[in-house]
């Protein structure tokens, strides 16, 4: 426990947080859009065009883990895996739209023809099967020639007529038209003068010249001619596997990653400055990544990898960034835009958030004071007093403690469970809530009054159901409907401390006020167009503070159904050019009991509490001043320049909530925490070791 300024912190360093290994990545032109999927089944879609911003997730599946992962016609989303099922999602009610047996056994790659009307997956079993894309669905078509090993790879020849397949020692070319092998290019296992017993071609891509360029086992990147099956370069650049590839729109350029973390860029470029014959060469070598850098995309303005150290890499290409805006800047993207963890501040327990169970934290307590900075010994350490695992094999979404302490609640993608939680003295007793209504089935947000009488739950058809709560017991009361026939999730809820409204905002409409003493809808935010990341209502004056993935904030008076006289005026003037560049989203908003004037919001890596009395700063202000205050004068003189004080202390923060109005609890999971629970790395060997 430490002080800061007028708080004291509980520093929690103990929500044992890893995030999964990312496994594939998709990158969609159209949308500028990234999916992202996990080796727990997860899925996330990034949205590029807004900071980066993770706006929709898929929960994982213990059974679904993707192998391959790949856009289709228009939006749609596909992903494959080693179950042999095909998986559609639907990005509109964030649900799986259907699964699909390929038969063919466990499936290692899938990709989409260039018109995107036709989907391609790679099995166990050597086939390489053709589906139409349908309106609602895929259908097969057919299979093409078998082969004799698994299909590793597989990438369409950008005019749609052929398909180059990577397998166990070599690439077939297939003839799409009559499913027929044309050419069949064997790679040579040697490594280094060693002859390895086999080599995987885990990557394939086809350029539009009728080159095939694959990544192997060896440590190579080679480059065929498919018309003849000749091989026209090699490139060792590994002594460990090269494990994808991606290839630029223009071909121009392509990306690979590497076993040992190493991600390397190569461009096409003239032999001499007066030729027009060109070369491929590698440039110099991205070392963003601990560990196997398992897939590789390639947007029109940078380079994107992920992998086994569950890090999403974003690396501008600076010659192609027109606009030098958040683009420019390198991004590394750890922990999810949603919170994974809920207080009860009058019991001071924390309930973390695991893919397949919760566990419930009483903070710890000190008796001794100190001055600004201290560190505080303990006198009762915190207490882990509940271990909740799931039953089967999905994936939590969401979950909530209620602010009494008594009630807990969580879902998975088809069960909904909610818990009365009784205290006697150190012990501490559970009961399921049975017979749950059947429309509870699945949650995307749940949210407990202030008071512990009303549960929240935003279902992901879009419903927001209302429950009430006594001991033991609870009753619907309502369910506001979605929209005009929407069937958009909503994702992020907030309610005012008095009861007596209810803000919910989903992916991409704005957000929706409900009046909860009359069970209707007040009124309607107007529409934005970034996406929101979190929400809160002020208590009294019940404004709704609103931040956006932009790094906007806005101040909603819901009484007078319009932007505040400080949020229009915060509008006029703008935000501090280092506020906006911020790359990490504001998760949590909160209110100080006594002081109407200071919201308290956070992101990743910074903690800020926004004094409305205050001027805000302007463009030559100093936004953050790391430094200790010089003397007394300079604190005063940092305390009444701008509204905005910030505190960097607290890193990687993934959650900060006001207790009382003298202490804060702030839960940080240090990077090397994370590195330390991954398996270790390949080692390298040193020049000269």
């Amino acid at each position: 426990m430490s002080g800061m300024g007028e708080f004291k912190v509980h520093r929690v360093r103990f929500f044992n947080y890893v995030p999964s290994g990312i496994r594939c990545v998709a990158y969609n032109n159209q949308s500028n859009r990234l999916a992202v999927s996990r080796t727990d089944g997860t899925v996330e879609i990034y949205n590029l065009s807004a900071n980066y911003f993770q706006e929709k997730f898929f929960p994982g599946h213990e059974s679904r883990g993707t192998e391959a992962l790949c856009w289709a016609e228009g939006q749609r989303l596909f992903s494959a895996g080693l179950n042999g099922e095909i998986v559609e999602y639907d990005l509109q009610a964030l649900n799986i739209k259907y699964t699909l047996d390929a038969f063919g056994g466990p499936i290692w790659s899938m990709t989409a023809g260039p018109n995107g009307s036709q989907l391609l997956v790679g099995c166990e079993d050597g086939s390489v099967k053709l589906f139409e894309v349908t309106p609602d669905k895929i259908q097969f078509a057919r299979n093409f020639d078998r082969q004799k090993s698994r299909i590793l790879s597989l990438c369409w020849h950008p005019a749609g007529t052929h398909v180059a397949a990577g397998s166990i020692d070599y690439i077939s070319v297939f003839d799409v038209k009559s499913g027929s092998i044309i050419r069949k290019m064997v790679l040579d296992r040697k490594h280094l003068e060693v002859t390895k017993s086999r080599c995987i071609v885990w990557g394939v891509a086809f350029l539009s010249d009728g080159t095939v360029i694959s990544v192997d086992s060896v440590g190579k990147v080679q480059l065929w001619d498919s018309a003849t099956g000749t091989l026209v370069k090699s490139h060792l650049i590994a002594n460990a596997d090269v494990q994808s590839i991606a290839v630029a729109d223009q071909e121009d350029s392509f990306v690979v990653g590497t076993a040992e973390g190493t991600v390397f860029h190569f461009q096409l470029v003239s032999v001499t400055s007066n030729s027009s014959e060109k070369q491929w060469v590698r440039t110099k070598p991205f070392q963003h990544h601990t560990h196997d850098v398992r897939t590789v995309a390639h947007s029109p303005t940078a380079l994107i990898s992920g992998g086994t150290d569950t890090h999403l890499v974003i690396r501008p290409l600076m010659e192609r960034v027109e606009v030098k805006n958040y683009d420019a800047a390198l991004r590394k993207i750890t922990f999810p835009h949603r919170r994974l963890i809920s207080c009860s501040k009058r019991r001071q327990l924390l309930l973390f958030q695991f893919a397949h169970h919760l566990e419930l934290w009483r903070l710890g307590s000190t008796a001794a004071t100190g001055k600004n900075g201290d560190t505080l010994p303990l006198s009762k350490n915190a207490d882990h007093l509940l271990h909740l695992k799931t039953k089967g094999p999905e994936n939590i979404i969401c979950s909530c403690v209620s602010p009494c302490g008594s009630w807990i609640a969580y879902s998975t993608a088809s069960r909904f469970f909610l818990y009365r939680l009784k205290y006697e003295r150190d012990n501490i007793s559970l009961q399921r809530v049975s017979k749950l209504p059947a429309f509870l089935r699945s949650a995307f947000h749940i949210l407990f009054s202030e008071d512990s009488t009303k549960l929240f739950v935003a279902s992901n058809q879009g419903s927001l159901h209302i429950i009430h709560l006594s001991e033991g017991s609870f009753k619907h009361l309502h369910t506001f409907q979605p929209q005009s026939g929407t069937v958009e999730a909503m994702c992020l809820l907030a309610v005012s401390p008095d009861g007596n409204w209810l803000a919910a905002s989903g992916t991409s409409a704005g957000v929706h006020v409900y009046d909860l003493h009359h069970l209707k809808l007040h009124c309607t935010v107007p529409a934005y167009n970034f996406p929101v990341t979190a929400l809160a209502i002020a208590p009294n004056t019940n404004n709704l503070v609103i931040a956006h993935s932009d790094q906007q904030v806005f101040e909603f008076s819901i009484p007078d159904k319009q932007y505040t006289e400080w949020s229009r005026s915060v509008q006029k003037q703008g935000f501090h050019q280092l506020w906006l560049q911020r790359d990490t989203p504001i998760t949590h908003i909160s209110f100080h009991p006594k002081r109407p004037m200071h919201i308290l919001l956070h992101d990743a890596y910074m903690f800020c509490i926004i004094d409305k009395s205050l001027p805000l700063p302007n463009e030559k202000a100093v936004l953050y001043n790391p430094l200790p205050p010089k003397n007394e004068s300079d604190v005063i003189l940092r305390r009444t320049t701008h509204g905005f004080k910030m505190s960097k202390i607290y890193k990687p923060l993934l959650f900060m909530e006001l207790l009382d109005e003298r202490t804060l609890v702030a839960v940080e999971r240090p990077l090397d925490d994370i590195i330390a629970q991954l398996p270790p790395p390949i080692k390298k060997k040193k020049f000269g070791t």
